[in-house]
């Protein structure tokens, strides 16, 4: 998932808005704000990583993002570029270009903390180096049934089959029961093919249709009608969320995760507005921000299952 900061224009924006339209939205009943940690925490360890996911759930993440990619011998891979060069350092017959073009042999040799250290030396440590790219099965492996996952199927129009290994990997795990009844894994793309296949595999996948920022709040808006018999929410820039989107999604109880937050005067916009979670860097600074009653971790992925079930029931 791409980040995009708008900074002070966008807080200035949002905190411009009548408290009217706050009001304006519908009655329903809420969920929580979820605590998404993009790619981990993101800004403090190197993002995709078990450094990362292992801070961001100490610092009150509800989620933890996957993004996924598909090595040549279709094993799911956690690594948020299509190509290597960013964040991947070692051979350079394994370690550039594109991810789907090596094997998972190829990719475990790479390292992708040191990066992180080169580019935030302030916050640099010795144990990034040398960190490897996680499969989703080790993720899934790891942390089992003890968090909630935030799974993006990248680049699944050139993948061979991604979304079948994925929901493989789901049923392995037996996670597939517990993101139909407690959202404990949600899967977002900005494909809506992608999507579609999953409905096909397993029509009780909890799904989340991504927008581009190249989008506005009306342009989501016409398609919204289209995505509510199929999606339980939608993912977009935080700098498209406005008070008519909110009340336009969730009369179709459809949630609402925008990208990526990180200051806190935005966060606090946001939920002003209704927004029903975010993805952010810094999950340690959504959770000050959400107060010390926030419900965290597989509670908040259940109250938020519960709200959506409770509104469509209500249609």
């Amino acid at each position: 998932m791409r980040s995009l900061f708008t900074g002070a224009a966008l807080v200035a924006a949002l905190l411009a808005l009548p408290a009217a339209a706050a009001a304006a939205k519908p009655d329903r009943n809420d969920g929580p704000v979820l605590n998404i940690g993009h790619r981990g925490a993101s800004g403090l360890a190197p993002e995709h990583t078990f450094a990362a996911y292992d801070l961001a759930l100490k610092q009150g993440a509800d989620y933890i993002e996957q993004d996924l990619q598909q090595a040549s011998d279709g094993t799911l891979v956690v690594i948020h570029d299509a190509t290597l060069d960013r964040t991947a350092r070692g051979p350079a017959e394994n370690c550039t270009g594109l991810v789907s073009d090596k094997t998972v042999e190829q990719l475990k040799t790479c390292d992708v903390g040191s990066w992180f250290n080169e580019r935030y030396p302030d916050l640099a440590r010795d144990e990034y180096v040398g960190l490897q790219i996680p499969t989703l099965e080790e993720v899934l492996r790891r942390y089992r049934h003890r968090t909630n996952y935030y799974i993006e199927t990248k680049n699944p129009d050139q993948a061979d089959r991604m979304e079948e290994r994925l929901v493989a990997l789901l049923h392995e795990y037996h996670l597939l029961r517990p993101a139909a009844d407690r959202w404990q894994v949600l899967v977002q793309s900005f494909s809506p093919l992608s999507l579609e296949r999953l409905q096909a595999l397993e029509p009780e996948l909890p799904l989340i249709q991504l927008f581009f920022g190249s989008e506005t709040s009306e342009t989501i808006q016409a398609r919204l009608d289209t995505l509510a018999d199929s999606v339980v929410g939608i993912g977009l820039s935080k700098s498209d969320v406005d008070a008519a989107l909110v009340e336009a999604a969730h009369e179709r109880c459809l949630d609402i995760h925008p990208y990526t937050v990180n200051e806190s005067a935005e966060m606090r916009a946001l939920i002003d507005l209704g927004v029903d979670g975010m993805f952010t860097n810094f999950p340690a600074r959504l959770d000050e921000v959400l107060g010390r009653d926030a419900v965290g971790g597989k509670h908040a992925a259940k109250r938020a299952a519960d709200a959506h079930a409770a509104c469509v029931a209500g249609l």
